[in-house]
């Protein structure tokens, strides 16, 4: 069993879905490892990861309307605004999300679906720098 294991950053422009498969995959391929599993991690507490489809960008637009419901910026509804009206929605969405995915690795690839995309999702408005690690192990 090896392992292999890279942290990059991603500059967002703000809240949005940053589509980082091809970052992940580019770390795949480095560890070479023909099977095992992809732990990718997010490093922050306003910001997620979810796996997601990458065909029809109205899915993502979807997403972003429904998010924007379950965790509205209302400054009555929250006693946490250390860094903003849109600090504790960030959390809450990243809650309602995942700070980490893991994708089986077949064949030294990620083994995604083939609508699949993997986003880092940012929740804050401002843009930010987030990063993420990906670990790799198997054989």
């Amino acid at each position: 069993m090896k392992s292999h294991q890279e942290t990059f950053e991603v500059r967002t422009r703000g809240r949005g879905l940053v589509d980082v498969t091809r970052e992940v995959a580019r770390v795949v391929d480095a560890s070479a490892i023909e099977t095992g599993l992809c732990t990718i991690f997010v490093k922050h507490t306003s910001a997620s990861l979810v796996i997601q489809e990458n065909a029809d960008p109205a899915v993502l637009r979807d997403m972003e309307r429904w998010i924007e419901r379950v965790a509205p910026e209302d400054a009555r509804a929250y006693e946490h605004d250390d860094e903003g009206p849109d600090d504790m929605p960030a959390h809450l969405r990243s809650v309602l999300t995942r700070t980490s995915e893991v994708v089986p690795i077949t064949g030294g690839r990620l083994a995604l679906g083939t609508w699949q995309a993997i986003y880092l999702w940012e929740h804050r408005h401002a843009p930010h720098t987030r990063s993420i690690v990906v670990h790799v192990q198997g054989t």
